[in-house]
């Protein structure tokens, strides 16, 4: 029996570890995949845009040679976090179902396996889930939802789709890596929180016909050699492609939180909780990071997310002192 169950080893996830931890309760943490699995996954020479000090968790300094780390950075700083607070933490653990009986938990686990537990904290981000296009060809081997390296597309004719900062970024390492990127965005510019020294790189590379651009447009259609792409007019433009990377977001997965009983309202798909305590309407179960704004999940990212770890576990501590 736990005092609490964490499902998902992300930073928020820790950092939840962290407070559960400092507050002397029994608390395990399930991961299906790798320690901070997401991290794991983001581009082998990926920067983060946010400073060191904004993805620290547990006030343990994040200490690297330039103001923002690197993805291998990160991936050495949240494993010794773990091991200086010796985190009890399952990986390979996945969640299938939470089923509540009386005032305990049962936290089902792909096998059968149950754990039992007063408190459920869901903390499982959204980078597993995709957004989709929804078009023809969108299945095709050549596309693509996550950007691992730029030398994958030397010499070969890439779409890039989304002008966020992670579509711009890779429409920049492609670039200098000998891909030949063509970018199509929705909107009619680049996205408004695209970080200020991004903007005027590729600013210039579309200025100098570097890399072609497509705004208020859309693709319709991939296919093995071309792709179709329409402009707000709906005329229709195809060129040849070999490759295609969409960098249009990610949307949390709520199938464990609805057969929780969890109440899912709204155009957002917003998980009903206290913004308070971060309890859901399923008493003694617990939302974090971007779990807690729904399909709006780029609202919430390491630097705001890690602090609700403590809000959670301050609100439990007070549940078992009762």
């Amino acid at each position: 029996m736990y005092d609490v169950v964490i499902i998902g080893a992300g930073p928020v996830g820790l950092s939840a570890a962290i407070a559960a931890s400092r507050k002397k309760l029994n608390c395990l943490v399930l991961e299906k995949g790798a320690l901070v699995n997401s991290i794991l996954h983001y581009p082998v020479n990926m920067t983060f845009l946010s400073s060191t000090n904004d993805i620290e968790i547990g006030e343990i300094p994040f200490t690297c040679p330039s103001l923002k780390a690197s993805r291998r950075e990160a991936l050495i700083y949240y494993r010794k976090v773990t091991d200086y607070f010796k985190l009890n933490i399952r990986l390979g653990a996945h969640v299938t179902d939470i089923k509540k009986d009386k005032e305990i938990f049962h936290v089902i686990l792909k096998g059968g396996e149950a754990v039992r537990t007063k408190n459920v904290v869901v903390a499982t981000g959204d980078f597993d889930h995709p957004n989709k296009l929804g078009i023809p060809g969108e299945d095709l081997p050549k596309v693509t939802n996550y950007y691992r390296e730029g030398h994958i597309y030397y010499k070969k004719n890439v779409v890039v789709v989304g002008a966020s900062n992670s579509g711009v970024e890779t429409a920049l390492d492609i670039l200098r890596s000998g891909g030949r990127v063509t970018l199509v965005h929705r909107g009619e510019w680049l996205d408004d929180h695209v970080k200020d020294w991004v903007v005027p790189d590729i600013e210039n590379r579309i200025g100098f016909g570097e890399i072609e651009v497509f705004f208020n447009s859309h693709l319709t259609r991939i296919d093995v050699e071309t792709v179709t792409i329409a402009d707000k007019d709906g005329k229709e433009t195809v060129i040849n492609n070999d490759a295609v990377v969409l960098q249009i977001g990610y949307h949390p997965d709520l199938s464990l939180l609805k057969k929780a009983g969890v109440s899912i309202k709204g155009e957002y798909s917003m998980p009903e909780h206290n913004k308070e305590t971060l309890e859901t309407n399923v008493k003694n179960l617990y939302i974090a990071g971007c779990l807690t704004v729904g399909n709006e999940s780029n609202r919430i990212f390491i630097h705001n997310g890690r602090f609700h770890g403590e809000k959670i576990l301050s609100a439990i501590e007070k549940t078992i002192a009762k």
